[in-house]
């Protein structure tokens, strides 16, 4: 079976996997940031998932803490979106003072801003904003991306052309006002206008979002695996995904076959309920092959227990990366 996946992911360095919750895509990006670091490269991954498990998987408090060494090289970060929220609001809090010359932000405001941070998309919006700092900073080599499943992920992705299609519209409106102010004050000889900071402001937003986004989705930089297992509901869903994450052109690198049964198995005394799985993964690893053909970039086998610690991860790695040097 082919495994291309080192050569493929040595080239880019942001790496995200991808797919439907527990098919193994915090695991494969532990693996993968594991093996770069024993390449000697400087390698973060974090998680962008709110039901966080790098902490788990790496079997240390890493959550809400930054980036976390885990071993030479190897850096990892779990994202704390409330922590963000709060920052948001003291954020929002001292530009609202700064603009309007305020004492204290009038109630009906601190309401709306208290208000608003209970919306389910802000958690989402947090999280962005946090992923657009890590990125932004470019402190390391190689950046992977542990995303939430795939419905999520489609939103989270989205939200760089949903931000920037806003913030053009308000940054369009408030030129043209700006524009009306500068006329007003000639027409009655006044100062021109101070600095509009709220037109900066958006610009700021924007220039931050178009960075992120360029990155996102830069086919010279970025690499997207979705993670599949022989499943027919997984197989069917996967390619409906691929086909949605394509129209927010994200550059597509392939595919990685986790949970695959050895049929090596089959020679052996085993029980009738194993032996019924691998005859039926066969049926979908043959219906994978048909479908994404020389897109799979690896196939992965079911382990005997799961990843988590350092050995079980350099483990994965090998098996991942085995023929990828």
């Amino acid at each position: 079976m082919p495994n291309q996946l080192g050569s493929i992911v040595s080239k880019f360095p942001y790496i995200m996997f991808g797919g439907k919750g527990g098919l193994g895509k915090t695991t494969f990006s532990a693996a993968t940031a594991y093996w770069l670091a024993e390449q000697g490269k400087k390698v973060l991954v974090f998680s962008v998932d709110p039901q966080a498990s790098l902490s788990d998987i790496f079997q240390q408090d890493i959550f809400g803490k930054g980036p976390v060494k885990i071993k030479d090289n190897l850096f990892a970060q779990e994202i704390d979106a409330d922590t963000h929220i709060k920052a948001y609001q003291g954020e929002i809090r001292r530009k609202i003072l700064d603009m309007y010359g305020f004492d204290e932000v009038p109630d009906e405001i601190e309401q709306y801003i208290q208000a608003a941070s209970a919306e389910p998309a802000m958690e989402e919006s947090a999280i962005f904003d946090a992923v657009v700092d890590i990125v932004v900073a470019g402190s390391y080599d190689y950046y992977i991306y542990d995303l939430v499943p795939l419905g999520h992920a489609l939103y989270y992705l989205s939200m760089a052309k949903v931000y920037d299609e806003w913030i053009n519209r308000i940054t369009k409106l408030r030129e043209e006002m700006r524009e009306y102010e500068e006329m007003v004050s000639r027409l009655r000889s006044e100062k021109t206008t101070e600095e509009d900071a709220i037109l900066t402001e958006l610009s700021y937003i924007k220039g931050r979002i178009n960075q992120s986004s360029r990155i996102l989705t830069d086919k010279e930089k970025t690499a997207f695996f979705f993670v599949v297992v022989p499943e027919e509901m997984i197989i069917l869903d996967t390619q409906k995904a691929a086909k949605l994450f394509a129209a927010f052109d994200v550059p597509i690198a392939g595919y990685v076959v986790n949970r695959v049964v050895p049929r090596e198995l089959l020679a052996q005394d085993i029980p009738a309920y194993l032996r019924n799985r691998i005859e039926m993964q066969d049926r979908y690893l043959a219906q994978i092959k048909s479908n994404l053909g020389a897109q799979v970039q690896a196939y992965v086998p079911e382990l005997e227990r799961d990843v988590t610690g350092l050995p079980m991860i350099e483990k994965l790695a090998r098996i991942m990366y085995a023929d990828g040097q």
